[in-house]
């Protein structure tokens, strides 16, 4: 039956038909179809309720489930199903409480209210359904699928202490083939508690001594590259290992330079390195103008342009992508070390002025450009143990050691030296009381302090 048991004026069709949209079963209730209106009722309360406690609950673990495929799938349906039936308790409350088909204004002023209703609903669950899809699109195009077998649950890191991360800045050019890795970073978390070192390598880094294996064979006494092109420094290590299939016999294309370049580093550094993740630099200015530009404080006036067409003054400024690019590349009037710093202050300069509101008005344009921009061995089912990881980081205190001069020197690095500072660093964060200063190494640090 969908003729209304008593009439209702338009005032009253629109008020109860607007009403029945905020809170279900308010036209049911009029109509006297009081058990239907309590049951849409009890649902609509009991939806909101869920809804809440999901959002304050278990807010923590949003962002891990966001992360995971098969979630996003079922938020999708979850967000469709609940649009559907909000629609249909919005047009199931119209047929109740209309005008009488004489009133021609009437009908046609609260069937407007009603599409209307029905819009208000709808199109938000679009938008989030394909932000959810997005999301998924990313995830599964980042990150390798998940494996058949399955991570343990109480243990996502295998009674691991600590957890490192080779996090790499690449860089390529017209006249150079390929990618040169001129930014390298080691991040060792503490699982625990979230404290991270960050071990920053030079991209100059000479006389590289490989793992054992093929690649030790071919170079036994030092990295010396092939030629003019490839000196032989630290950051050719990657595409190298690229264009030589030899170097890491049985790894696929693609994945050849990151395989050597994590143990040749890991070697380095006398610590295990677990993932990496690799950030195209044209790819990382798509990322910067998807975000509106990134607000830097620049110390001196950088020249930019491969003839000096272009430069940065000195102040707080707004940066596009390719000013940005140009920020974290130029090593005009300066040099590696300079370079380094700025690259280390941009990227953290991106990360914490990438809000929500920032990645919701661009999140299909951050999308996009993230998928060009970056490249990581990090399987999917550790994606939710990465994001409670990193609500750790992000409030525990980072630590940071570079190797450069006069630290190190880059032609014949001591590499005795540095695998022992490097485990003085990480044994300080478990010692008792208060340990003995590492030399070259950062107290508690705030990353912007080099920015500013």
């Amino acid at each position: 039956m969908t003729e209304n048991r008593r009439g209702f004026g338009l005032g009253a069709s629109l008020a109860i038909t607007f009403a029945s949209a905020l809170l279900w079963g308010i036209a049911h209730l009029a109509t006297e179809r009081s058990k239907t209106g309590l049951a849409l009722m009890f649902g609509y309360i009991a939806m909101l309720a869920g809804t809440l406690t999901m959002f304050t609950a278990y807010s923590a673990n949003l962002l891990s489930l966001a992360v995971q495929p098969r979630w996003l799938i079922g938020l999708t349906v979850a967000l469709v199903v609940l649009a559907l039936a909000w629609t249909g308790v919005i047009v199931w409350s119209f047929l109740l409480v209309r005008p009488p088909r004489a009133d021609i204004v009437g009908r046609f002023l609260t069937t407007a209210l009603t599409m209307a209703l029905c819009a208000l609903v709808l199109a938000p669950t679009v938008y989030a359904a394909r932000l959810t899809y997005l999301s998924r699109d990313v995830v599964n195009t980042l990150f390798a699928p998940a494996s058949s077998a399955p991570v343990m649950a109480q243990d996502p890191w295998n009674g691991a202490r600590r957890v490192n991360f080779l996090l790499l800045g690449g860089d390529s050019a017209p006249s150079r083939p390929g990618v040169r890795t001129d930014s390298m970073t080691v991040a060792s978390v503490d699982i625990e508690t979230g404290a991270a070192t960050l071990f920053g390598l030079p991209r100059n880094l000479q006389h590289i001594e490989f793992p054992d294996g093929p690649a030790r064979a071919r170079f036994p006494f030092g990295f010396t590259g092939s030629g003019t092109d490839t000196p032989g420094l630290l950051n050719e290590v990657y595409q190298f290992a690229e264009d030589n299939p030899d170097m890491v016999p049985g790894v696929a294309k693609g994945k050849r330079g990151s395989t050597l370049l994590k143990q040749t580093i890991g070697d380095i550094l006398g610590i295990d390195v677990d993932y990496y993740a690799l950030v195209d630099m044209k790819g990382f200015a798509e990322i910067v103008d998807a975000m509106g530009g990134v607000k830097v404080t620049i110390k001196e006036p950088i020249v930019y342009g491969k003839y000096r067409e272009g430069l940065l003054p000195a102040g707080t400024r707004r940066l596009s992508g390719e000013e940005a690019l140009w920020y974290g590349r130029s090593r005009t009037d300066s040099d590696d070390y300079v370079r380094m710093g700025r690259q280390k202050c941009l990227l953290n300069a991106v990360a914490k002025q990438a809000d929500p509101m920032t990645v919701l008005n661009s999140f299909e344009r951050l999308a996009a450009a993230t998928k060009r921009a970056i490249s990581t061995d990090l399987p999917q089912e550790l994606l939710p143990a990465v994001v409670e990881l990193a609500q750790k980081v992000k409030d525990a205190k980072i630590r940071s050691l570079n190797f450069v001069p006069p630290l190190i020197d880059t032609v014949y690095p001591d590499w005795f030296q540095i695998r022992h500072k490097v485990a003085d660093a990480l044994e300080e964060r478990h010692s008792a009381g208060r340990p003995a200063r590492t030399p070259g190494l950062d107290s508690p640090v705030n990353l912007d302090a080099t920015c500013t």
